[in-house]
């Protein structure tokens, strides 16, 4: 039995590993920044507006992200496929089993150990990211204070896991059609984490403030205004502390609904810039993309339940007992479940995505079309391109599973675009 555990993860693990050489071949020979002929020397070529150091930099930078990224997902894979095939889930049960203790300690507890082993597994890939950011000068924050985000982040995580598994699980052991019981049951789960994802979560990792810069938000409200949108109040958020990229967002639902300006894109973007990017996220409100979302997460989640309870059944069918699971609702399953939902996850980016960046489209159209100009949108993406050193014209497989935005170069030619029709 142990030759079998042994070469079972011995045969995936060659193929995590041939696998990795396969991507870092593509991500090298997949050359960033390379657009089209048709737009070489334009506003949307890199080489305008990237010295030459920006433009290696951007080279090397690009290539280990995404390498990074397409290692991320097969990796915590093979985590969870080794907690199960070696043994290791069956012995922790067994081990928490002998010291006799009710369901209510050995379940957190088993959580617990889950949660950990696997977090630290994972964690030299979290390491290289952040050092990759570090060195390129785009992460600003201390080892310290990155540390206490991670810390924070594996608290909410192993509570939100605790809460769900202990519920999942009891759902399961009552038998029927579970899937479908715990499809419902997502329904308001999904709509409330939107909810409180601002006004909670948020700032445990970051200080909220109203915008510094008052006449600054008086052109915000007013154009939030001629949007219909009942806006009160912009929120900045202090993320010079932790990284020089630039962004803003808009996030929650009802009452818990929050525009919010990073303050580095405060420091670096004039006013122009500052209200396109305003504007972008007004058109997300107006066309009611967070609401579109949560439907988008509600419909995936279906999927997700459907299928995966279906392979979750045919898995413990035929590998159960190897791997010690003595039932569906076995704690023992939970990494077995936790393989799953980061598979058919991971498999549903390119449609995720692809939505995404319709979105986004839609919402870069409605700002220009809100203002009535482009004016300021071809500068904000070059300003915002070079602070991050990002690909322009990311290669075909980033786009699927990574792009969740339009390109830069796809902004700005849509940006000239625009003006050129305004004009005739």
């Amino acid at each position: 039995m142990r030759l079998l555990k042994g070469s079972a993860l011995l045969r995936y693990s060659l193929i995590f590993i041939c696998y990795a050489v396969i991507m870092a071949a593509y991500v090298w020979y997949t050359s960033p920044n390379q657009v089209p002929e048709a737009y070489r020397g334009t506003a949307a070529d890199p080489t305008t507006f990237y010295t030459p150091d920006q433009l290696s930099k951007s080279e090397t930078l690009n290539a280990a992200r995404n390498w990074i990224f397409f290692m991320s997902g097969p990796w915590e894979w093979l985590i969870y496929f080794a907690i199960l095939a070696s043994g290791f889930a069956k012995k922790w049960r067994a081990l928490l089993d002998s010291y006799r203790l009710p369901i209510v300690v050995k379940f957190p507890v088993y959580i617990l150990v889950l949660n950990a082993v696997a977090y630290l597994l994972y964690f030299p890939l979290r390491v290289a990211g952040y050092n990759l950011s570090k060195a390129y000068g785009i992460s600003t924050q201390p080892v310290s204070g990155w540390l206490r985000d991670k810390l924070v982040g594996f608290g909410i995580s192993y509570l939100t896991m605790l809460a769900v598994s202990a519920f999942a699980f009891w759902i399961i052991s009552r038998g029927g059609k579970w899937w479908l019981k715990l499809w419902l049951i997502s329904i308001p789960f999904t709509l409330f984490m939107m909810y409180v994802q601002p006004v909670v979560i948020d700032p445990l990792y970051n200080r909220f403030t109203t915008l510094s810069d008052p006449g600054l938000e008086r052109q915000i409200l007013e154009l939030a205004a001629k949007a219909d949108i009942p806006a009160h109040r912009v929120y900045e958020v202090d993320m010079s502390a932790k990284t020089n990229a630039m962004n803003a967002y808009v996030n929650g639902i009802g009452s818990s609904l929050r525009i919010v300006l990073w303050d580095t894109t405060l420091k670096s973007l004039n006013d122009k810039e500052i209200l396109l990017i305003m504007a972008h996220e007004m058109g997300h409100y107006v066309k009611h993309h967070l609401e579109w979302s949560a439907v988008g997460a509600v419909g995936s989640s279906f999927v997700l339940l459907f299928v995966g309870s279906w392979l979750y059944k045919i898995i413990i069918r035929n590998r159960g007992a190897k791997w010690g699971i003595r039932s569906e609702s076995d704690m023992t399953a939970l990494p077995l479940v936790l393989l799953l939902l980061s598979i058919l996850s991971f498999a549903s980016l390119p449609l995720s995505n692809y939505v995404s960046r319709q979105a986004e489209a839609s919402a870069d159209r409605y700002a220009m079309e809100l203002i009535g100009s482009a004016e300021g949108s071809i500068s904000m993406n070059q300003k915002m391109s070079v602070v991050v050193l990002s690909d322009i014209h990311p290669p075909l497989l980033v786009k699927w599973l990574r792009s969740d935005h339009p390109s830069d170069m796809e902004r700005i030619i849509d940006a000239e675009r625009f003006d050129r029709a305004r004009g005739q």
